[in-house]
């Protein structure tokens, strides 16, 4: 239950700042109502899939399909573009992944592999990432205005 709840934590916000850091690259008002509800959705089925026994890193391309899917039907951006950024965010994430986990590694003098074993200190030193994500798509969303009537909903 704990893992569960841990995994809901950590996802919800990743997965809110990966979708709102593509909807800012491709100059989307951000609309944090749609956003977290999306992000919801796409951390449940993103559990699903990453308890089943399938390949791992399967989860990591049904989030970027899903999520290329949401933004080309619920925007007016067209799917090429949608792909792009959203692949673009999922890239930014993974740097930031690789960063977070060589940061606490050094800060606590032990290898990012021995980090990552543990279930629980692996969710908590991700928590940052979202945050991070969230951050960067309301500073991208400053810079890239966001143009007039991009939402179909």
């Amino acid at each position: 239950m704990l893992q569960t709840l841990l995994f809901f934590a950590q996802g919800i916000p990743e997965t809110a700042g990966v979708v709102a850091c593509s909807l800012a690259l491709a100059r989307v008002k951000l609309r944090w109502g749609v956003i977290l509800a999306f992000a919801s959705a796409l951390t449940m089925v993103i559990y699903v899939i990453r308890n089943m026994p399938v390949t791992f890193g399967l989860h990591t391309l049904a989030g970027i399909l899903l999520s290329t899917l949401f933004i080309a039907r619920f925007t007016r951006v067209p799917p090429f573009t949608s792909f792009i950024v959203v692949f673009a965010a999922y890239a930014l994430l993974g740097l930031l992944e690789l960063a977070v986990y060589e940061l606490f590694g050094t800060l606590l003098n032990t290898e990012a592999s021995l980090l990552m074993s543990n279930q629980h200190t692996r969710t908590l030193i991700g928590l940052p990432q979202g945050f991070i994500l969230i951050a960067v798509a309301f500073i991208t969303a400053k810079y890239r205005r966001a143009q007039e009537g991009m939402w179909r909903i």
